[in-house]
């Protein structure tokens, strides 16, 4: 954008708010730790944004490709792909106010940008719904984990014991110990913090997406044909049809949707989820799992499946602390003002272990996070299936904080006034995605009572 000077770093736009008073939700860029200074670089910023996009979303790809078929699953992703591109030309504009180009105020968040163009309401509403996205992430990363490390121990149990012997096993078990594990993460105070666990992050996610991509290429290759159809995979009645196409839409949704992180990201992700989503299709067609590497337990070396597997567990490790470290500042703050003299709120200890640096541990973090971290797993326990829970986050993504408070900042901004061509044209957009984004909801909430109750 023009006015910025072209050395400034582009903000990781945290997500949270920035009101103080009590009955608002407060600013995550202005925690308990705000006397840090902007000493985050280009890497770091990177690191941060990977390990957040090429997340989870990615693995379900190549299943919601097998609901669409081969036209409507492209043509969905691209779709997807161009309104999140649109939506990030539309937030550029609001980097800067009152001019988008040379405005002397920086909105250094998303909901700094919703506060100084919609009011405050829109950004308490805005600020909500984040929070309540990165929670239902923490979800997901706990799911999608429990499912990698359960693949391992079958995959291990099956090499040492032959194929039919009796490997099947839960995830309950692989979703405490990654809650104990986030639990013990969670202690890192902030996110200027832990920029070295998101270059790790972001080196794993690249990691087990180009395993994923080339064994399915070779599968592709080694089978001589290209699997599936133009029309999906075949169920008993259009009904539940229907309800699949809904699932697989909004799982399209939770993976592409990242307009509120960075610009640039945009020319990486399709093609991973193009790729991954193309060529999973094509390897396992009808067959196609939910999760891409689950699919490949009986092909290929048991190894590298097996390094894959544990890639994207590193990875989502990572991944969850991305996500829930906003919320955290979030807390962290209200509460540093609400009780100001409250030394269980604002004391830091100094604790040593053995082999590691001291560690700043501070009650009412260990408390919040420690509860926090236990319910995110609890829900994880009690609804864990994959592509549902996904489809559901697909909604909250995709029209409200991709469509509907970039598109009323960008009129609200240009000063357009109510029935010319444009706001014609930016209303029934909004309108047609938001009834899109119902059907997801519709069809993901569905998957979810069926497979609870079934």
């Amino acid at each position: 954008m023009g006015g910025r000077d072209r050395n400034e770093p582009i903000p990781l736009l945290q997500l949270g708010v920035t009101s103080s008073p009590a009955h608002e939700l407060p600013n995550p860029d202005h925690s308990v730790n705000s006397h840090h200074e902007r000493t985050g670089t280009a890497w770091t910023a990177v690191a941060h944004i990977i390990t957040g996009v090429i997340g989870s979303g990615v693995l379900s790809l190549a299943w919601s490709m097998a609901q669409l078929g081969w036209i409507w699953g492209p043509i969905l992703m691209v779709f997807f792909a161009s309104v999140t591109l649109a939506s990030t030309f539309l937030l550029c504009n609001c980097y800067r106010s009152p001019d988008p180009d040379n405005g002397p105020d920086r909105n250094k968040s998303y909901i700094d940008a919703v506060r100084t163009n919609l009011g405050t309401k829109s950004a308490w509403v805005c600020g909500l719904l984040i929070q309540l996205n990165l929670y239902g992430t923490g979800v997901a990363y706990t799911i999608t984990t429990a499912i990698c490390m359960s693949a391992i121990q079958r995959s291990y149990c099956y090499h040492k014991h032959g194929n039919d012997a009796p490997c099947e096993s839960g995830t309950i078990q692989y979703m405490l110990a990654f809650g104990v594990v986030q639990i013990f993460m969670s202690q890192i105070p902030d996110l200027h913090s832990m920029g070295w666990l998101s270059v790790l992050a972001a080196i794993m996610s690249f990691a087990y997406s180009s395993i994923g991509l080339g064994l399915g290429a070779a599968k592709v290759i080694g089978n001589n044909v290209i699997e599936g159809n133009i029309y999906g995979v075949s169920t008993s009645t259009v009904i539940q049809k229907v309800w699949q196409v809904s699932q697989a839409v909004g799982d399209i949704a939770f993976a592409y949707p990242y307009c509120i992180i960075l610009l640039e990201i945009q020319s990486v992700s399709p093609f991973f989820y193009l790729s991954c989503g193309g060529l999973g299709y094509a390897a396992f067609g009808d067959q196609t799992p939910g999760d891409l590497l689950i699919g490949f337990s009986n092909y290929g070396p048991y190894w590298l499946i097996n390094f894959a597997n544990a890639c994207v567990v590193l990875h989502l490790i990572g991944g969850y602390q991305v996500y829930c470290q906003p919320l955290f500042a979030v807390v962290d703050k209200w509460l540093a003002e609400q009780f100001p003299q409250s030394s269980f709120v604002n004391k830091e200890y100094s604790v040593k272990l053995p082999a590691m640096p001291a560690l700043s541990l501070n009650l009412q973090r260990l408390c919040f996070r420690t509860v926090y971290v236990a319910s995110t797993t609890g829900v994880a326990m009690v609804f864990p299936y994959f592509n549902q829970v996904l489809g559901v986050l697909g909604t909250i993504n995709f029209w409200p904080l991709s469509i509907h408070f970039p598109v009323e900042m960008w009129l609200r901004q240009n000063n357009i006034e109510s029935w010319t061509t444009q706001w014609i044209l930016f209303r029934t957009f909004g309108i047609l995605c938001f009834l899109l984004n119902m059907y997801m909801l519709a069809g993901s909430i569905q998957g979810i009572v069926t497979a609870r109750f079934s």
